[in-house]
């Protein structure tokens, strides 16, 4: 039901900067492989095949990750180090990638709609991928939010508690429970601050969205700073139909902050969940 993934990667990176004068954020490393690897793998765990990457200037190193490097596999071939590689030969063997370029950073929304060509007239995910998402005793936070859309068949945000005092760096959410774990949401607010904030229930970097949201965006205006933001077109389907929040299962780390990233550089370390060799 659900085939493809869009990856909104054209940002600047400009928290990690120097690093990332010249190599794209989603390449940074968490041990020994890159931030987006890790949401490819989460993304083809769900049955997700065809991913789409919004691009930007400066990005290239991104479309080099997911093909062959025929120089560097035949210096290795035969040797210990080929190992290494299973990983990335299995998602370019196994997903087909396309790519547009986003002109102008213009928000998130912006990024999505930039992407339609990609999509088209479909049901699609969308994975930020300076939110490393982990669930090592079950399936993925994208594999659990394709199940629950064959369920109700509308977008869906993962969402998390946050501190009261942090809810100004996040969309939140306002809604009816309908379980424990899922909120019928009637209200997004962008990055409120914490006392306009509806509930400490904050939107992460992992969404499904029905194939209206493209026109909700065009029809967006631009809000501060002359972005288009997706939770204006997610209210707007919220009022017009359904949209769901999910608390996920597993743990997620904001790789989009200094802090974040080495916290989840020590996880991952520390679990043996990449290669220490």
């Amino acid at each position: 039901m659900i085939e493809k993934c869009l990856f909104p990667a054209a940002g600047y990176g400009t928290r990690f900067l120097p690093a990332t004068k010249s190599m794209p954020k989603e390449m940074l490393p968490i041990v020994d492989k890159p931030l987006i690897q890790y949401g490819v793998e989460e993304a083809l765990e769900a049955g997700l095949h065809h991913i789409g990457l919004v691009t930007g200037r400066g990005k290239r190193a991104l479309e080099d990750h997911f093909d062959i490097s025929y120089e560097l596999e035949d210096q290795i071939s035969g040797t210990a180090k080929e190992a290494a590689l299973e990983g990335i030969r299995r998602l370019i063997r196994e997903c087909t990638f396309s790519y547009t370029r986003q002109i102008e950073m213009k928000g998130l929304g912006h990024a999505i709609l930039t992407g339609r060509p990609l999509i088209g007239d479909v049901p699609f995910a969308v994975v930020l991928a300076d939110d490393l998402c982990l669930n090592p005793e079950g399936p993925g936070v994208l594999a659990q939010m394709v199940e629950l859309y064959r369920q109700f068949r509308c977008s869906i945000v993962a969402v998390q508690d946050v501190p009261l005092a942090e809810t100004a760096s996040y969309g939140i959410v306002e809604g009816e429970v309908i379980r424990e774990d899922i909120v019928r949401v009637t209200r997004m607010v962008e990055k409120p601050k914490p006392e306009d904030a509806p509930s400490t229930l904050a939107i992460i970097g992992r969404y499904v969205l029905t194939p209206d949201i493209f026109d909700l965006i065009e029809g967006t205006p631009a809000g501060r700073n002359g972005e288009i933001q997706i939770t204006d077109a997610l209210n707007e389907q919220a009022r017009r139909g359904c949209v769901m929040a999910y608390r996920f299962k597993g743990r997620r780390f904001d790789c989009g902050a200094v802090a974040g990233y080495v916290e989840a550089t020590n996880h991952v370390y520390q679990q043996g969940l990449g290669r220490v060799a």
